[in-house]
């Protein structure tokens, strides 16, 4: 195991991967510790507090969620234990120059061997886990019905960004369409709110100019 090699490899996923805050970071290199102190296993168990007090993860609730999400992102695979003296399973997917995750030992260094980056560590990553547009319209109209969404905003999505290359802010190319689309259902979620409050607001108006002649 080239740890040296597979931390460059992870920061540079790090880097280049919106999903993650610095929770799962820090519950991560939590967890690469442990895997460390274990002499980097195939598997390994541990302990709910001990990760929690070395990532500096104060609530329950976030420890779990990061872990899912690590697992679901193809950091690690989490194998949850439901025996309460018995320590969940940890699988860490290893990272390194020639690829983006690979789940069998690499080799192993020989002595002596100087454990050196690869100088075209940040063009192979970067090629890796490069996100195309999607194909054409009927993904992502799939996509939105699949989130419980209408074609026509689906459409709305695709026109908006076929029109602009596929850009954010017109300058950043989207590494990940889906959190895009995501995000967009979110503000169209804020925007449909607003909408209602503001039409409930126009419901309770009433007219300044009454005609005290008519019947109550």
């Amino acid at each position: 195991m080239n740890y040296i090699k597979h931390l460059n490899a992870i920061f540079q996923q790090f880097a280049m991967d919106s999903n993650l805050n610095p929770t799962h970071i820090s519950l991560y290199m939590a967890l690469f510790q442990f895997w460390n102190i274990n002499r980097f296993p195939e598997t390994f168990y541990i302990n709910r507090e001990e990760v929690m007090k070395m990532g500096k993860i104060g609530s329950k609730a976030t420890y779990h969620r990061c872990l899912k999400n690590l697992n679901d992102w193809k950091y690690i695979h989490y194998l949850p234990s439901h025996n309460p003296y018995k320590g969940s399973q940890i699988k860490i997917l290893k990272f390194n120059t020639s690829s983006e995750t690979s789940t069998e030992s690499s080799n192993k260094p020989a002595v002596g061997q100087a454990l050196a980056p690869n100088i075209n560590i940040n063009k192979q990553i970067e090629n890796s886990i490069k996100t195309k547009p999607p194909k054409n319209e009927n993904e992502v109209l799939d996509f939105f019905i699949k989130k419980g969404w209408t074609v026509i905003e689906g459409k709305k999505f695709y026109n908006h960004y076929t029109s602009i290359g596929w850009k954010l802010g017109g300058k950043i190319k989207i590494v990940n369409w889906h959190a895009t689309a995501e995000n967009w259902m979110l503000k169209a979620n804020d925007i449909e709110k607003v909408e209602a409050v503001s039409q409930n607001k126009d419901n309770l108006k009433t007219s300044k100019i009454k005609d005290y002649d008519q019947p109550l």
